[in-house]
């Protein structure tokens, strides 16, 4: 007898729900990395931040400055919470929607899909948008944080898919 494959949308809504958890671990390992890292290479990243600020922040004043629309300053931190854990759920319902329909796709238990999350997202796209700072004026410890992260991401929102029969 062999496995059934899940739904396209049942498949998602679990990706989703396994990207938010997988989200959630990653923030616990990467917040005890960042909290365990020099104070040079803290302030070196903090100094690499453009504004000041998360990737996050700096895409919600690139949201703000296009639409016109304004957060209050109560709703800021929710709102970039929200966009946080978007960006884990989202990738998270795809995946759990693709897994077992793309070859490879799952491989290396979820592993490979965090690392790309982490190229595409960490090390490409948010540069490119100005939303971080360049590559170089990150301390490796950083990156190295970030790679640990979604790798981890990705293990627990695969691992979450399958305890969630997906």
């Amino acid at each position: 007898m062999s496995k059934r494959r899940p739904s396209i949308v049942g498949g998602a809504i679990r990706g989703a729900i396994a990207g938010a958890i997988g989200t959630w671990v990653m923030d616990q390992v990467t917040t005890g990395l960042y909290q365990a890292q020099s104070e040079s290479d803290t302030q070196r990243e903090e100094a690499a931040r453009p504004n000041g600020q998360s990737s996050v922040a700096n895409m919600l004043d690139r949201v703000e400055e296009t639409t016109g629309l304004r957060l209050s300053g109560g709703a800021r931190p929710t709102v970039e919470q929200l966009v946080h854990y978007g960006l884990g759920t989202v990738p998270g319902a795809i995946y759990g929607a693709l897994r077992s329909r793309v070859p490879l796709l799952g491989a290396g238990r979820g592993v490979f899909y965090g690392l790309a999350l982490f190229g595409a997202n960490d090390e490409a796209l948010n540069t490119e948008l100005g939303f971080a700072g360049p590559y170089d004026a990150y301390p490796w410890s950083s990156h190295w944080r970030g790679l640990v992260g979604h790798a981890i991401l990705g293990l627990t929102t695969d691992t979450t898919l399958d305890l969630l029969g997906g």
